[in-house]
């Protein structure tokens, strides 16, 4: 296996953080990346915030069952979509998180892609960070300097992955009968 391809295996998700600050530059250095990612016919659908507000942060973590880690990290980046109605907006959406999580990782960077659901959630987060109309807050990712496993607390939930033999079926080509 490649260089390239361990550090492509080696990404997980960072749920708690040390207090480090992270440099702005480097943040912007991430989301400069980010926006060269792909998408359906170059619309581009996202904007970045960037929040290091330590109360906005908390406010924004109890808007998705699972985004209580928002709140404990040096920055969050909230991924504004396009209210366009597009159904390939929300696979864009994906694809620059999944560069957005790449870029902090490379840059020694913990980071963990939240979603802010239902849709009144969805609307609390666009008041706490005062948006303009047609920009929608259903994505936010912490960010920051990953907490030593002597600092972690204990997860109830297994880890691993599943063997490749349990998700990829291989369809060769037919055979053909001369």
């Amino acid at each position: 296996m490649t260089l390239l391809l361990e550090f492509l295996a080696s990404l997980r998700s960072v749920r708690h953080f040390t207090d480090r600050p992270v440099p702005r530059e480097q943040i912007d250095q991430i989301l400069d990346v980010a926006r060269w990612t792909g998408s359906a016919r170059n619309r581009q659908p996202w904007r970045f915030r960037v929040v290091m507000d330590k109360a906005v942060q908390q406010r924004l973590s109890r808007l998705g069952q699972y985004a209580g880690h928002l709140a404990g990290a040096p920055v969050t980046v909230v991924l504004l979509s396009a209210d366009d109605g597009r159904t390939d907006t929300s696979f864009d959406l994906g694809r620059v998180a999944q560069t957005i999580s790449l870029a902090a990782h490379a840059a020694g960077l913990g980071s963990c892609l939240a979603t802010l659901y239902p849709d009144d959630n969805v609307a609390e987060a666009s008041r706490v960070l005062g948006l303009e109309p047609g920009w929608l807050p259903q994505h936010a990712m912490s960010v920051g300097y990953p907490a030593t496993s002597q600092q972690l607390p204990p997860t109830a939930i297994s880890a691993g992955r599943l063997p490749l033999t349990a998700l990829v079926t291989h369809q060769e080509p037919a055979a053909r009968a001369d």
